[in-house]
């Protein structure tokens, strides 16, 4: 059995590309990028079916479906990576701390943060529950916040699907407009 090192190299690169291309259209989707995710798939079809038959014409040789299915592992890290980079969408952050006249709110709104705040209440009597809207792309720096001013604060995120109106819907609409301006 000869191997083809130029073939099994152009195996991992298709199956590498193809599967890249369909992390991040999976994630686009879900983050509401329904055109993009369109276009994407459009390319991740043809690449799949090239990569596909290429090993299936191949199949004598197992050794081409190994570099298969490692271009398909490397490409889904890959592809996840890419997203992270890009931090697409928006990240709603649940902040529970236990005093309930913690100076964060104030803090994350200096920051450029839109907070909401209300009491809530746990085992242990009052709590300040902050929720926070904010951009993927700010997402660590303010976790960083979030640590430096109350290290013992309970955190939860979530992606929201929809937002609608609100702190971040102005914010948007001003950012837009001198856009248009410039």
């Amino acid at each position: 059995m000869q191997i083809d090192v130029g073939m099994l190299g152009l195996i991992f690169v298709i199956n590498f590309v193809y599967i890249t291309l369909n992390t991040l259209r999976f994630l686009l989707v879900m983050r509401g990028y329904r055109y993009f995710a369109a276009i994407a798939s459009v390319f991740e079809i043809t690449i799949y079916v090239l990569g596909l038959s290429l090993v299936l014409n191949r199949l004598d040789n197992p050794i081409n479906l190994v570099f298969y299915a490692l271009g398909y592992g490397v490409g889904v890290y890959v592809g996840m990576v890419i997203e992270d980079k890009l931090a697409l969408g928006y990240t709603m952050i649940a902040v529970i701390l236990p005093d309930p006249k913690s100076p964060m709110p104030g803090i994350l709104r200096e920051n450029g943060f839109g907070v909401t705040q209300h009491i809530a209440y746990g085992l242990d009597g009052e709590r300040l529950q902050l929720d926070i809207l904010a951009p993927r792309k700010s997402e660590r720096r303010l976790y960083t916040l979030i640590k430096e001013t109350a290290p013992n604060a309970f955190v939860i995120a979530y992606e929201p699907r929809y937002i609608s109106g609100g702190f971040w819907l102005k914010r948007v609409k001003r950012r837009n407009a001198l856009r248009k301006k410039s």
